[in-house]
């Protein structure tokens, strides 16, 4: 161990930890679960203590060799070098300063290590250096926000434009298969399956475009609001030319905040994320749950397609095989739905100059887009692609539906059509039999008013 001195006195740290007091006192204040920040949290931390130094050493706020080291440190940082160092748990203080002092201490001690220092000595100050022009309460918003962006853009809308590409593909293999509809679990008119698949393309077409309109209110910054929004204590300039190199680092559109008592205050631009993110979630569980059901069976259900067999399903019944990559997506749109409720109720916890929930809010908003984007590939990759139809299932089913009898309302009115499914339901027969038999029609006008593929073209039959 070695002993390190903050304003509240001296602290025993491992000896070879780059973190330093603040961190250890939130280490032994904080064993709440073993929930940490990931890494895209970590590289936007990275990103920003890197880019500050950059600008403070510029306007001469930091001297040049110590704003040198910590970007060296930082870029190591974002780099995935020290993610071992950053070892706070989730749950600690609203405002995420304990994890702002981590990342303050890790990259000042490396600083001081690359100057020729020894640990703890604080060549390089987590305060007066790394931290200069900074508060907790603007870099960990603004962290949140830089490390959303970059995860939405490149893991989960790339996720979600091949999962609808791979539906799309599907749409078009299976549209040429007519299958019974369904609306409350019950039989329907007639649909196609590629129809079915269609609609489930255009959700996550749909989903795509919600996220990627929250993107935007994502890349305004709340850096240079420091404290209470006021900016005390950034020289000027400081936090737009720090965003602007952000920017130019990492390619995205980041820009400082309009208001920057309404970037500290309030948490609503990560509400509104999550709640695209919700949307997604809440679509593909519609989605695969239909696909549970649709190869629901194999023999006793409807088994209309057939899903990839991938491992098997039970440890008493042999050769059963489940639909395992469905469930695995609705326990992640259970997780992200979940994960909303907590942003949002983080996001309501502003108080005056402050939102004071913002680490929960960063783990669930990440993790949410971690989730969604994991499982899109996994599900495109392991059960989309492999997606079979069976054409005669789905054939036979529709023939035994007396629901296709809409197609005759327009020629023989509601009411006679009503007849003529109550005797095909009672005597077990066809539509057409039925139909026949009460000579509704002659034999080719109904064989003309009865065939399938036009029903799922709309229109009147005849």
């Amino acid at each position: 161990m070695r002993i390190e001195r903050d304003s509240m006195g001296d602290v025993e740290v491992p000896s070879d930890a780059l973190y330093g007091a603040s961190t250890q006192r939130a280490v032994e204040n904080f064993p709440i679960s073993n929930l940490r920040f990931g890494r895209r949290f970590v590289w936007a931390l990275g990103l920003l203590k890197g880019s500050a130094a950059e600008i403070n050493k510029r306007s001469g706020a930091v001297d040049a060799n110590k704003a040198d080291a910590i970007r060296t440190a930082s870029d190591e940082v974002m780099n995935g070098d020290h993610d071992a160092e950053f070892v706070l748990d989730i749950f600690q203080t609203g405002s995420g300063t304990s994890t702002n002092m981590n990342a303050n201490e890790v990259i000042a001690n490396r600083a001081t290590q690359i100057l020729g220092g020894e640990l703890g000595s604080k060549l390089v100050h987590p305060n007066d250096h790394v931290n200069s022009g900074q508060s907790s309460n603007d870099t960990i918003p603004t962290a949140i926000h830089v490390a959303a962006v970059v995860a939405i853009s490149e893991d989960l809308l790339p996720a979600l434009r091949a999962l609808e590409a791979g539906l799309a593909d599907k749409a078009e293999a299976f549209d040429g298969i007519v299958k019974s509809g369904r609306t409350h679990l019950m039989d329907a008119t007639p649909v196609r399956l590629g129809q079915e698949f269609g609609g489930y393309a255009a959700q996550v077409s749909k989903g795509i475009e919600r996220v990627e309109k929250v993107i935007p209110e994502l890349e305004e910054l709340a850096l240079g609001g420091t404290a209470v929004g006021t900016g005390i204590n950034a020289p000027a300039g400081f936090a737009a030319d720090t965003i602007a190199l952000m920017a130019e680092r990492s390619g995205f559109n980041f820009f400082e905040a309009g208001n920057h008592f309404e970037a500290q205050a309030a948490k609503d631009a990560t509400v509104n994320a999550s709640g695209a993110l919700k949307t997604v979630a809440t679509s593909l569980f519609k989605i695969v749950n239909d696909l549970r059901w649709l190869s629901s069976g194999p023999r006793t259900g409807f088994a209309e397609i057939s899903l990839p067999s991938l491992q098997p399903g039970s440890s008493i019944m042999p050769g059963k095989v489940n639909p395992v990559m469905p469930e695995m997506m609705m326990q992640v749109a259970a997780q992200v739905i979940g994960n909303d409720v907590a942003i949002t109720w983080g996001g309501a916890n502003g108080n005056f100059e402050l939102n004071v929930m913002m680490p929960l809010i960063a783990h669930n908003l990440l993790q949410s887009i971690d989730l969604l984007a994991n499982g899109c590939v996994a599900l495109r990759e392991k059960c989309i692609e492999g997606i079979e139809a069976n054409a005669e299932r789905a054939t036979w089913l529709l023939e035994q539906n007396v629901i296709i009898i809409t197609a005759l309302v327009p020629i023989i009115g509601y009411d006679l059509s009503a007849k003529v499914a109550k005797k095909a339901f009672a005597e077990g027969t066809s539509v057409r039999d039925a139909a026949l038999a009460l000579e509704v029609l002659p034999a080719d006008e109904l064989d003309a008013a009865l065939d399938l593929y036009p029903m799922t073209e709309g229109g009147v039959a005849g």
